[in-house]
């Protein structure tokens, strides 16, 4: 199957910063990417290119096998659905959603239909004559996203779109955003520092930090096995553990003062091995992937409490406690930590 996106080495720089690094990516037909970074990460530059906003220095940018290069981004079938949602206020909701058709010169009976049934598509009926200042934040970003799909794209690229609107919009509003995804059939490209986000609502997640492409997964396969110190880290705060692989393949770590043995036997190069805090639980156990530690800091989270421990070797550790297994201990108290190989993740990075 062709990707309906495919970037091949694209690399744009601003002076001496490489703001996208030889970065390699495909999307497929009807895909939910999101790309994930903290900020000067190039995720919002990677939009930009494939938009056709910004030129890159070099590499190549295809749509279903199509090269972009020299394609204005107004003859690109492609749209960008902006962070400030950036509608008209003196228009309607209809007018708003009708503007880019208009602008193409298509017949006004067509025009009607398609706004029609990007107004159900996107339950905004009732609103059709409201102006944007007559909307509540999460209408606004409704119409944005009917004024994107309207035009029927094959792809939609959205900058932050959930980013103005409080928590609890912000759940709603994106499970929303993935049905409207699978019923309009598009491919979505989404550009969010929130990691919780990405991981709710895309099919893949792409991490990205200063100019390149760290790991490209699905967000089970990205939270579980990081490929990265860096991905592990920005991923659900995991412990990082530096050690040394020993002769049989497990990793030595001192600052812990314990062995952690995987799965299967570390890879050559690995320096260091990632714990999940949710993966760790307080039992009485001894040898391999255990370790002893006092308890320093609890933080009740509703259902769990957070846990710093701290062992011997001088790390401080997250341990996530359920509440099912009862009130945590107080702080100070000497506890054994244990975890199943599996739990492990090497990092060789």
């Amino acid at each position: 199957m062709t990707p309906r996106l495919s970037l091949r080495a694209v690399t744009r720089r601003f002076g001496a910063v490489a703001a996208l690094d030889a970065v390699s990516l495909d999307v497929a037909p009807g895909e939910f990417l999101a790309l994930l970074g903290g900020s000067g990460s190039g995720k919002s530059t990677l939009l930009r290119v494939v938009a056709g906003f910004e030129a890159p220095d070099s590499g190549t940018v295809a749509l279903d096998g199509a090269d972009l290069a020299g394609v204005p981004p107004h003859r690109r079938p492609v749209n960008m659905m902006f962070q400030s949602y950036a509608l008209f206020p003196h228009l309607s909701v209809a007018a708003n959603i009708g503007y880019g058709l208009r602008r193409e010169g298509r017949p006004r009976g067509e025009i009607a239909d398609r706004v029609a049934q990007a107004v159900a598509m996107l339950r905004l009926d009732g609103l059709e004559s409201r102006r944007p200042d007559r909307l509540s934040g999460g209408q606004r970003q409704r119409v944005a996203l009917a004024r994107a799909l309207v035009k029927r794209p094959r792809l939609l690229l959205l900058d932050e779109p959930l980013g103005a609107l409080d928590a609890n919009l912000r759940e709603r509003t994106g499970f929303e955003l993935r049905a409207i995804q699978r019923e309009s059939g598009a491919a979505f490209v989404m550009v969010t520092h929130d990691q919780a986000e990405a991981l709710a609502l895309a099919d893949r997640v792409a991490v990205m930090d200063r100019g390149r492409l760290l790991q490209v997964a699905p967000p089970r396969e990205l939270y579980e096995r990081p490929a990265t110190r860096f991905v592990a880290n920005f991923l659900g705060a995991a412990n990082i553990l530096p050690g040394t692989r020993t002769a049989d393949g497990a990793l030595d770590c001192p600052e812990a003062a314990c062995t952690l043995r995987a799965a299967a036997p570390v890879p050559p190069g690995t320096l260091a091995a990632a714990l999940r805090p949710e993966r760790i639980r307080i039992a009485p156990a001894t040898g391999d992937n255990t370790a002893a530690g006092t308890i320093e800091e609890a933080a009740f989270r509703g259902e769990s409490s957070l846990l710093l421990v701290r062992l011997p070797g001088g790390a401080l550790i997250r341990v996530s406690h359920a509440e099912e297994d009862g009130a945590p201990p107080p702080r100070g108290t000497a506890v054994r930590l244990a975890w199943d190989a599996e739990a492990v993740v090497p990092l060789a990075e």
